[in-house]
């Protein structure tokens, strides 16, 4: 009997799925590549011909059409929060005492993972849907990749399951090989440009390209180890969520150990301590987890770090080369850098060239001189510097390092400031080096975001006097544009459009991006929120500067000074004629569930779970991912779970959908929205008590 297109699309799914399980979560094939490729091709052939087959989790979907012009912003269900690290065995030791003691001498089963050296992201699954990807971000809220994630064939798109449940979060961590780093650097060698340092920066790029298309061409990687927000799942146990990761289509790192104590950690970690470099991809410690939930739930968390898990740090690879030469590199402030260039050595991974000296003060404390040998670290496996210097091998030939007088950029007068280790360019708002850094951090993504001005094409646009000053940028032509190197009119036209869009960023990106000293992103956008005018920003005084939030009495004169100078004034002043916005909307939230903490379970007719969740947000509250006593209310749909129970257990009161409806407000049967009415009494009121 033939099959018909709707019944073979879905079998050729079902196929391609299963092989994809064996692959990416078994690490085994049942067909070969050629094969595999003829059931895609099959089923793209397929969907051409029929496009009502074509579903969001089909395997053909993974790269989208068309780039996005903007990451959104994801507030976390339940906090990704950060792991404190350990050093030693003794340090490991000293945390197996601390929460022993807490739990009162009770056995623990740890469980130890290997630290995957990538970028760690949540998935969010609705009804067993991948609904959004997220980064971690500042462990509160993270930049959506979803466009990106779904490129990762080892990231399923739909659960492993007939039976999804209706919400259910993974973690995990994205990562580069080796192997594919280096494929990409030959290619970038062989066009002449930029290599890259290593996995985990090219793959915390690779999440931030707004073209999913690009992302794609880049083969990343998942391994998934631990939940977050659940509704409709019961784990008890680590063991267990990381079985379910791997039922529901998940790659879990296949290197885990269970420990009954903390020697047998120890001993697993000291393993791997150059085992480690066998591995196709890089890490960069262990991490040991207390398997029971129950525990885990008993010692909680500090504000920063949760108490059931830590991080063991491999101790960071060294290696002894010769100081060649030094050279001063100048920063956006005009600060001179003292780079070491050193011999080449390979260091955990990858090949080391050039290790920050820092400032004068740091080079007299280590005695560091061109021609020693020294002794080179990457701090966290990621920056070299130089830890000391092998006195013994000295020859008499080696030269004491000296800041020069004459800035290396510009030939202006070096100056060094009182009373600090730094040396600056008294020419920096005139000097090449220091105005392409500012230009650089202006367009950064996080200021003022605009696409395609990096390094190369800022340095020939200082170089050709076009740009001086970041307002500069308002005043450039596509005639201008052409008539640099490698710029073609689209490519002109693209730029031009993109500065353009970053006029109305706002005054917290613009502040950010203005190179203040002592301002950065978080301080720029408090600034903002407090005066909400540049004009109201630059009339405060430096009192008035030093009561706001983050900055104190040094900030507050760095500030002032900045806006006060003549450099400054102007630069403000050609801001608004080029017509930049300089104001900053408020951040008004509602009021009616103001203080409450509300968790959401089950399927809602009129709400995403994600939307449920901003409009909390937006109204005051705050979205918890898991009932206890300081809940304030349940809201539940259809089909809810355990946390309906346990609210019920704890006495926390439970609104339907309709109630909740009615608190806030909206009335779906006549399209008005009446005041609040709380389902328990007086209007807008809750008997419930504070989170």
């Amino acid at each position: 009997m033939t099959s018909s297109p709707a019944q073979r699309a879905a079998e050729l799914r079902r196929l391609i799925n299963y092989h994809n399980h064996l692959y990416y979560v078994e690490a085994r094939t049942e067909i070969s590549d050629y094969e595999y490729d003829q059931l895609v091709d099959e089923l793209k052939r397929l969907e051409q011909a029929h496009p009502t087959l074509i579903a969001p989790d089909s395997p053909t979907q993974r790269v989208g059409g068309k780039p996005i012009s903007d990451f959104r912003t994801v507030t976390h269900r339940i906090p990704m929060l950060s792991i404190d690290n350990t050093y030693n065995a003794n340090d490991l030791r000293e945390y197996d005492r601390s929460v022993r003691n807490l739990l009162g001498g009770e056995p623990i089963t740890y469980v130890v993972e290997l630290k995957i050296d990538g970028v760690a992201i949540s998935l969010t699954y609705e009804n067993g849907q991948l609904t959004v990807g997220a980064t971690r971000g500042d462990g509160e809220r993270g930049d959506d990749v979803t466009h990106n994630l779904r490129t990762i064939g080892s990231v399923p798109l739909r659960l492993h399951t007939d039976n999804p449940p209706a919400l259910f979060e993974a973690r995990g961590e994205v990562y580069m090989t080796k192997a594919e780093l280096d494929r990409i650097n030959t290619v970038q060698m062989k066009a002449g440009e930029k290599t890259y340092a290593n996995p985990r920066n090219l793959t915390a790029g690779t999440l931030k390209l707004l073209d999913p298309r690009l992302c794609a061409q880049r083969k990343l990687n998942l391994f998934a180890y631990s939940l977050g927000a659940l509704d409709g799942v019961d784990v008890n146990t680590h063991l267990e969520a990381l079985d379910l990761l791997r039922r529901f289509g998940f790659p879990v790192n296949p290197h885990i150990q269970v420990c009954p104590n903390i020697e047998a950690v120890i001993q697993y970690c000291d393993a791997w301590a150059t085992k480690r470099h066998e591995l196709p991809y890089e890490t960069d410690g262990m991490v040991l987890k207390i398997n029971d939930f129950g525990q885990r739930e008993h010692l909680g968390s500090t504000s920063k770090s949760p108490r059931w898990v830590r991080a063991y740090k491999f101790p960071a690879e060294q290696g002894k080369t010769k100081l060649l030469a030094v050279e001063f590199w100048v920063g956006k402030l005009g600060v001179l850098t003292p780079v070491a260039k050193l011999k080449p050595l390979r260091l955990a991974g990858t090949e080391v060239s050039n290790a920050s000296l820092h400032n004068a003060d740091q080079i007299a404390a280590k005695d560091i001189r061109v021609g020693d040998s020294v002794i080179v670290e990457k701090a966290g496996e990621i920056i070299p510097y130089v830890v000391r210097v092998v006195p013994e091998e000295r020859t008499g030939h080696e030269q004491v390092i000296h800041f020069p007088k004459h800035c290396p950029a510009c030939g202006a007068a070096v100056v060094r400031d009182s009373g600090s280790p730094f040396y600056f360019c008294s020419n920096a708002e005139n000097c090449n080096a220091a105005v392409e850094g500012r230009i650089e951090s202006y367009a950064d993504r996080d200021r003022m975001d605009i696409e395609g001005l990096g390094e190369q094409l800022v340095k020939q646009l200082v170089k050709a006097k076009l740009v001086k000053t970041v307002a500069d940028l308002y005043r450039l032509t596509l005639a201008d544009l052409v008539k640099l190197e490698r710029m073609g009119k689209k490519s002109a036209q693209n730029l031009l459009d993109g500065i353009e869009a970053s006029k109305d960023r706002g005054l917290a990106r613009v502040l950010a991006g203005l190179s203040i000293p002592d301002v950065g992103v978080t301080v720029a956008a408090d600034l903002a929120q407090e005066f909400k005018t540049i004009d109201a920003l630059m009339s405060a005084s430096k009192d008035r500067l030093a009561q706001c939030k983050g900055i104190g009495p040094e900030r507050a004169e760095s500030i002032s000074n900045y806006f006060h100078s003549t450099a400054g004034e102007k630069l403000i002043a050609d801001l608004k004629a080029v017509g930049v916005k300089l104001t900053e909307e408020e951040k008004v939230k509602g009021t009616q569930l103001a203080g409450k903490t509300i968790v959401v379970t089950g399927t809602l007719k009129n709400y995403k779970r994600h939307e449920i969740e901003g409009l909390i947000e937006e109204l005051g509250g705050k979205s918890a991912g898991s009932v206890s006593k300081k809940t304030s209310f349940v809201l539940a749909g259809e089909a809810a779970g355990s946390k309906l129970d346990k609210a019920k257990e704890l006495g926390v009161p439970v609104l339907t959908e309709e109630e909740f409806d009615r608190l806030i407000g909206v009335d779906r049967t006549s399209g008005a929205a009446p005041p609040a009415r709380s389902p328990f009494g007086g209007a807008g009121m809750l008997p419930f008590p504070d989170a």
